[in-house]
């Protein structure tokens, strides 16, 4: 894509340095994203890079603050992904909802630095229109011994 032809979105990640990956295939009985009336909700997104998670462990363990918050935003570009493959970022409205579950150690409560990396990473791509509503909830396990899972709601045109 030209740069004169490219949305906002897809200046902001050639700006990241990244692409938009395909979209990862299910690996229970759902679809990575459904949409009703002018809301796309994403399943659950683990930070997959081509087919292998980016980590594994818990935070605050295994997998460090940083590499947790890392693991987020690539949670983010795969749940962007999914909205892509539905419907096409460029009728993304705004970012809604974001929920992130993070893998924890017993004592570590840093879960919303963690899921910032996905929160920030979505208004670098949308700007204002990233900002959205949040939880950010500690979980004892996730699939695939994962770090991290973040399912967003996006509002479409």
């Amino acid at each position: 894509m030209s740069a004169e032809a490219a949305t906002p979105w897809q200046k902001n990640l050639d700006r990241l340095g990244l692409t938009l990956p395909a979209v990862v295939p299910p690996v229970a009985a759902y679809i990575p994203a459904v949409r009703t009336g002018s809301l796309v909700y994403t399943s659950g997104q683990l930070p997959f890079v081509d087919g292998q998670l980016s980590a594994t462990g818990k935070a605050g363990a295994e997998v460090s603050l940083e590499q947790a918050a890392e693991a987020a935003r690539l949670c983010a570009l795969n749940a962007l992904a999914a909205v892509h493959d539905l419907v096409g970022l460029d009728n993304v409205v705004r970012i809604v909802k974001v929920v992130g579950f993070v893998a924890s150690a017993p004592g570590f409560s840093d879960q919303p630095l963690v899921i910032n990396g996905a929160s920030e990473f979505l208004g670098e791509v949308f700007g204002d229109a990233g900002v959205h509503a949040r939880s950010a909830v500690g979980v004892s396990e996730l699939p695939r011994n994962t770090p991290v899972e973040v399912e967003l709601i996006a509002e479409v045109r």
